[in-house]
């Protein structure tokens, strides 16, 4: 018997979404959800990764996030729920805050993790003005 669960989550960017879970290596798929409001046809793209024994993992648009939805008792994945979603989690930060930053004039130049998971990323900008006394 499925029983499905759905995780609150803080994505609501689709394109870093995409970026961390490519940056990961996990290979997904976009799905098209029509939803008809109004008679309009509008769509939610929802990312899915394939399980080999066609139990899936969706990120689900909600309206307002992706939410992740599985079946916990057919997660084959290579490492536990949560440290699937902390993984995800911690990149889609990195490619928030990369992105962020460019927009502003800074640019990355180093990206380390360490021993504990975390990542440290060093931005520089440079100043267009110079004072010359």
């Amino acid at each position: 018997m499925s029983h499905f669960t759905y995780l609150k989550t803080s994505f609501k960017n689709l394109l870093h979404l995409e970026n961390a879970l490519t940056k990961l290596e996990i290979p997904y798929k976009r799905e098209k959800k029509v939803i008809d409001a109004n008679n309009s046809k509008l769509y939610n793209v929802n990312l899915v990764i394939s399980q080999s024994n066609n139990y899936d993992i969706t990120f689900n648009w909600n309206g307002e996030e992706y939410e992740l939805v599985l079946d916990a008792s057919f997660w084959i994945q290579p490492y536990p729920v949560e440290s699937f979603i902390n993984k995800v989690a911690q990149q889609y930060a990195s490619d928030v805050i990369i992105a962020e930053s460019q927009k502003i004039g800074f640019q990355p130049i180093k990206s380390q993790q360490h021993l504990d998971g975390s990542n440290t990323i060093t931005l520089q900008r440079w100043s267009s003005t110079s004072s010359l006394v």
